[in-house]
């Protein structure tokens, strides 16, 4: 007996090769489509302008799987958080920030995160496995759903996707590849390859890849200007130094001389936001002339990280000290931090394959035993 397929899994081409697999026309693909995306549907017998034998065919043959809403928890600024449970008793985090001007869906790529930044919750959880493409475009079929009034595309809320959710994205590129196809497929979301955004922490093959095969707009997690403090921050620094990740960031948009790659830029107290190291960041960008704009964030507090925010004098200060050699910069206004939804807060319910998660307990337990010793 043969699986089904979950059609949640196909952008466009792969889809109308579905169909012309099943001796179908190739246009099923887009009508199937516009029922998924555009009109919520997730039954096949509410798909009135198919033939009622093709409809059974998908019966028997596929299914539109999504993953279940778990809980639902919204923040006092307006910022939402589902925690969305998948087949396996993973469960993954999707956020919603509202703005005056435009609507962001954070998406999860991993279940949990094979990376270890010093300072992000998702990676101290360990890491399961990749998501599929259809647990991907899932988390946007649910959030437009939730948001909106009527249940269609039309009156939804989401006008802009960031891959900055739990995870890598390019350590799964091919379904997140073919997940952010739907995102701007006409027949998918329909959002513009401006309005779309991998966010890596640079992994230097996988951009080089992703580059020949997708226009989305790219953000590197990068929170220190030298390798000797990134190696400590972003440890996948060590494979991939700021030399190589430097090259690949200069000739990203080398055809699209306008666009820019955003840089993510944590700021910790003490650790990274002097002034000799904003000076140290534009001399990286201007050396290896790369097109820059930055996006200073707050540090958000999570357990095992011994790390503070800066002053808010200090990250002006860091900005000031950029902005002043013409390098655009932004300090990201902190959303959903009291329900654990700001960046880096993200840790959803991972079956850790990594044995991380069993490290830190252990870490916890003498931490706990050192106070108890302490106050004795």
């Amino acid at each position: 007996m043969s699986v089904a397929v979950n059609l949640l899994d196909f952008n466009q081409k792969s889809l109308s090769e579905y169909f012309l697999n099943q001796g179908e026309k190739k246009f099923r693909a887009t009508q199937v489509m516009q029922w998924i995306h555009h009109f919520g549907v997730s039954q096949f017998d509410q798909m009135t302008n198919l033939s009622k034998m093709l409809r059974e065919k998908l019966e028997q043959n596929a299914v539109i799987e999504l993953p279940q809403i778990s809980t639902e928890q919204i923040s006092a600024d307006g910022t939402r958080k589902w925690l969305l449970k998948l087949k396996d008793n993973n469960c993954i985090e999707t956020v919603f920030i509202p703005e005056d001007d435009r609507g962001t869906l954070c998406v999860s790529s991993q279940v949990g995160c094979a990376l270890n930044c010093s300072f992000c919750s998702t990676g101290k959880q360990g890491f399961s496995r990749n998501l599929t493409a259809a647990e991907i475009i899932g988390q946007v079929w649910i959030a437009v759903r939730s948001l909106s009034k009527q249940g269609t595309l039309h009156d939804h809320h989401v006008t802009n996707v960031v891959m900055m959710g739990m995870g890598e994205p390019l350590l799964n590129i091919d379904n997140v590849v073919r997940a952010m196809d739907i995102m701007m497929d006409d027949f998918g979301y329909g959002l513009s390859k401006r309005r779309v955004t991998l966010s890596t922490s640079g992994v230097v093959p996988m951009m080089q890849k992703l580059a020949e095969i997708s226009d989305v707009s790219l953000a590197v997690s990068l929170h220190a200007p030298t390798d000797e403090l990134r190696n400590i921050l972003v440890p996948i620094n060590k494979k991939y130094p700021l030399e190589q990740l430097m090259a690949v960031c200069r000739d990203y948009f080398k055809d699209e001389p306008r666009r820019r790659i955003t840089f993510e830029y944590v700021m910790l107290d003490g650790v990274n936001d002097q002034k000799e190291h904003a000076h140290q960041l534009v001399k990286l960008f201007k050396d290896n002339d790369v097109p820059a704009k930055v996006n200073l964030i707050p540090f958000n507090p999570i357990p095992l990280a011994d790390y503070k925010r800066s002053p808010q004098r200090v990250i002006d200060t860091f900005r000031d000290i950029l902005m002043n050699s013409d390098i655009v910069t932004m300090t990201r206004k902190t959303r959903g931090e009291d329900i654990d939804a700001a960046c880096g807060q993200l840790v959803g319910q991972v079956q850790d394959r990594t044995r991380r998660t069993q490290q830190y307990a252990a870490i916890r337990k003498g931490e706990s035993h050192e106070e108890s010793d302490t106050t004795e």
